[in-house]
């Protein structure tokens, strides 16, 4: 029997992605404009000092500011202080207003009107708060009607058992892929083992597209497309936070199969973390998608007693649909791209 144990680390690590990457800069905002708001001059009292020096320099925009060095007196006593990064250059000898603490006097400024700064910095830590809170809820709720789905399909000892659609109506397929000839790319087997789809790489580039011919050999059609090299990025290399794409025929491959309707729910069961991709197509079941071990064909796993799925280029899939062009352009996409959680 499968062992079902669903990886409750990735889904809360990708439904709360959002939460926990505005939550700490949320929690910053507040605390400096709490600290600003107590350092503002708004009660400072005002003089006139005296430039006394001045430094020039560029900014990291690569403007020219001033460092100024002034002179100011209070209650008979004199005071050094400067203000730094100013974008009009004075003159020597040239006056300047200086707010200053009547408190601490060498405590200086060069406005009074801080405060509004500080409250919308507050203010908007207060809403990135309030959204990391509203989305790590829903993040939990959405965990726990998940857990709600496992437990109802719990004790289903296949894969075809948890499809909703009845046995006789599903086809099972093999992915594997081809790298030993001298055009590797995809191939599929039905469970005879005759080959019905393949996808060879024809045509090689460092630089640009590469050319993949399809050929489906239950309707006899081959085509070329192009594809591009795989693009992928993530969020402080967190795990299960990649997003990662490539070009298909000069399009977003995710955005290609949105546009013919898919949809993917992202999965991990067994007692490896083997990938289970669940496509909905128009709202509707199109095909489960599981990762494998190189050894695709169930019999051939047990002969060889090995189980530890590769995480790429062999998947088994079972489908109620006849379209296999589809269904192998899912497969490709995933396992050309190194995006874990497919959504």
């Amino acid at each position: 029997m499968e062992v079902n144990m669903e990886n409750k680390l990735a889904r809360i690590m990708r439904n709360t992605g959002a939460a926990r990457f505005f939550l700490p800069i949320s929690i910053f905002l507040i605390i400096m404009g709490v600290v600003l708001l107590s350092m503002t001059p708004e009660k400072y009292e005002e003089t006139v000092g005296t430039v006394t020096n001045i430094t020039q320099h560029t900014n990291d925009e690569g403007k020219d500011v001033y460092d100024i060095t002034f002179e100011y007196t209070v209650d008979g006593k004199t005071y050094t202080s400067e203000f730094v990064d100013m974008t009009d250059e004075p003159a020597i000898n040239e006056e300047v207003t200086v707010y200053y603490d009547p408190a601490n006097p060498q405590s200086t400024s060069n406005t009074k009107h801080t405060g509004p700064i500080a409250i919308g910095m507050m203010s908007l830590g207060a809403l990135g708060l309030i959204y990391s809170i509203w989305a790590t809820i829903r993040s939990f709720k959405k965990d726990k009607e998940l857990d709600e789905k496992m437990s109802a399909a719990g004790g289903m000892s296949s894969v075809s058992e948890i499809i909703p659609v009845p046995k006789d109506q599903l086809t099972e397929y093999y992915v594997l892929f081809d790298g030993k000839s001298l055009k590797p790319g995809y191939i599929i087997e039905d469970a005879q083992r005759k080959v019905v789809y393949e996808a060879p790489m024809t045509q090689n580039a460092m630089i640009g597209n590469r050319i993949f011919t399809f050929t489906n050999h239950l309707t006899g059609r081959t085509a070329d497309h192009e594809v591009g090299h795989t693009t992928t990025t993530s969020f402080e290399n967190e795990m299960f936070s990649e997003r990662s794409w490539f070009k298909f025929d000069g399009k977003n491959i995710w955005d290609d199969l949105h546009d013919r309707g898919i949809r993917i729910d992202t999965d991990i069961h067994s007692i490896f973390p083997r990938l289970r991709y669940t496509v909905a197509k128009d709202g509707d079941f199109f095909a489960t998608i599981e990762t494998s071990s190189k050894y695709v064909h169930e019999e051939d796993e047990a002969e060889h007693k090995i189980a530890i799925p590769v995480g790429k280029y062999f998947y088994r899939c079972w489908t109620n649909s006849d379209d296999l062009d589809l269904l192998f352009l899912t497969v490709f996409a995933i396992s050309e791209t190194e995006q874990t959680i497919v959504e």
